[in-house]
């Protein structure tokens, strides 16, 4: 009674959006696993998947995909919940002193008195609005696709950060058909 609840699927574009974004968020997790002094900076569900930006000492290899997609599958497998919460901004500050795109993210809303708004799951707590799933167990099929160079803030004065893309669904028989689609889509390509 205090609250509005509206339930969305898979199918639905926000439904999408949320899945991708818990994913991107266990892919952080799962990354900071095998890497821990890697630096976080911002990972949003966009069309077909998802991506997460890290700030690395060397760049990621093809190798590193793969244990990051297996630590990915453990996550899953936990079925970790996702829990909300906020902080004041000199709160949130400290929670996230030892991340430089946090902190930056934090100090450009803390001038406005907000709140700020974070997810944690497990050992993993991330800087978020949200919406997320229940649980990391929704996410049953991952896929890491692609390593890319990206600057902070799509800015070349910026530092170059890694870009893992990747994608996810409620099965695998979505995720065999999605990549089904991608290979035949390159046969086609006539570049």
């Amino acid at each position: 009674q205090d609250a509005q609840v509206e339930l969305l699927t898979f199918d639905e574009d926000e439904g999408k959006r949320a899945f991708w974004h818990t994913a991107s968020h266990v892919m952080a997790q799962a990354v900071l696993h095998l890497f821990p002094n890697v630096k976080c900076a911002i990972g949003p569900a966009i069309k077909d998947g998802f991506y997460y930006d890290f700030d690395v000492e060397k760049p990621f290899t093809p190798e590193d995909l793969e244990k990051i997609e297996a630590e990915m599958k453990k996550i899953v497998k936990q079925g970790i919940p996702l829990e909300r919460f906020e902080l004041p901004a000199d709160q949130a500050l400290e929670l996230m002193k030892d991340d430089p795109y946090k902190v930056e993210l934090i100090q450009e809303h803390s001038g406005k008195g907000e709140t700020i708004s974070f997810f944690k799951q497990g050992d993993f707590t991330d800087l978020c609005a949200g919406p997320h799933l229940a649980s990391t167990g929704k996410i049953k099929a991952v896929r890491l696709m692609s390593i890319a160079g990206a600057y902070w803030r799509g800015s070349e004065k910026n530092k170059m950060l890694q870009r893992l893309y990747a994608t996810s669904f409620p099965d695998k028989k979505q995720l065999d058909d999605y990549l089904f689609r991608i290979e035949e889509a390159k046969k086609r390509d006539h570049r």
